[in-house]
């Protein structure tokens, strides 16, 4: 593993890679990852390696480990880190203690039966409604009022956001200003799971601000959640959140998300059958605009060089049969 570089000032400019080790890195978290990286070195950005590992019962033994170890072989290194989440949740529950102080959060048992059924008589009344996630209404919401904010392991009840009916502005530097109304979206979201554990919503924010991450680069799947972040901004009084930088993913040849369904794309599987890091990184250039012809083998230092956020296409990119083919000629010749 990279030996992390010496600290710099807190006022530097900063970004995080962030795995969750709920299984092995792929193609396209790779894509993502090595722009994030280049975007930092080019910029002169801290980088901090986090390890989001609170979504507890998907966690795979070993996976941060192997994360790791997958991103030092494509070259990419950081100056702080790795951070693991799960190591202390003090700073996590101090903020669910103030939002509960403040009256923002409060405890909710309905079930998820409970909540789907609510969601399919939405659906019945409003045909629209299943192409988004159904909110949970504030009409299920309790009186809102200072709570002292506790929680066991396995509680009956998540706590969750009152979240505010109103538009909440989300600038980004590549997908373009955008506006969201989580509360018509998603509704009161959950920030304390009934496992007594941070969410993700307000773990990011917590992290992202004592860490003092001032640029998020990431998948734009996650673009509407940095609307509810900032509103966890707003009640925690923790100034603006970072700036944003949010990606088209890679998909597969049926147009959804990458995955197990799409063959093996994992990193460690591609380097157990000698692919070089050359080869995968000289696939994302091509995908990232930085050789639009075809791909070539590059270096990560080149590929540092080549690419501006201009180069990269505004539309998502597909993992093709030819993709795989092309990374596998990489292959040693096998001895006589």
């Amino acid at each position: 593993m990279p030996e992390p570089r010496s600290a710099q000032p807190a006022a530097t400019p900063t970004t995080r890679l962030a795995p969750s080790p709920t299984g092995a890195l792929h193609l396209g978290n790779a894509r993502t990852f090595l722009i994030n990286w280049a975007l930092a070195r080019t910029h002169g950005w801290r980088l901090l390696l986090r390890i989001e590992d609170l979504d507890s019962p998907r966690v795979k033994a070993d996976a941060a480990r192997q994360a790791i170890d997958d991103l030092a072989w494509l070259g990419i290194e950081w100056d702080g880190g790795p951070i693991t989440q799960s190591d202390d949740l003090g700073p996590y529950r101090a903020a669910a203690a103030r939002l509960a102080a403040d009256g923002r959060i409060y405890p909710s048992a309905h079930s998820r039966a409970e909540l789907e059924s609510l969601a399919a008589d939405l659906a019945a009344s409003a045909p629209n409604q299943g192409d988004h996630e159904v909110p949970f209404p504030a009409s299920l919401r309790p009186t809102l009022a200072p709570r002292e904010f506790s929680q066991a392991k396995d509680s009956p009840a998540n706590w969750r956001f009152a979240t505010p009916d109103r538009d909440v502005p989300v600038p980004d530097a590549f997908a373009g200003d955008r506006v969201f109304n989580p509360a018509r979206t998603v509704g009161d979201f959950i920030v304390w799971t009934k496992k007594d554990l941070p969410a993700y919503q307000l773990a990011v924010v917590v992290d992202d601000h004592r860490q003092g991450v001032t640029h998020v680069v990431r998948g734009d799947d996650l673009l509407d959640s940095a609307a509810r972040q900032s509103l966890l901004y707003d009640a925690l009084s923790l100034g603006p959140p970072p700036a944003y930088s949010h990606l088209p993913l890679v998909l597969g040849p049926d147009g959804r998300r990458l995955a197990k369904r799409h063959g093996d794309t994992r990193l460690a599987a591609y380097r157990a059958r000698g692919v070089p890091p050359e080869r995968v990184i000289g696939l994302i250039a091509h995908w990232s605009g930085v050789t639009p012809g075809a791909p070539a083998p590059l270096s990560a230092e080149e590929f540092r060089r080549r690419l501006t956020l201009d180069t990269i296409p505004r539309h998502p990119v597909t993992m093709t049969p030819e993709n795989d083919a092309w990374l596998l000629n990489s292959r040693p010749p096998t001895a006589p």
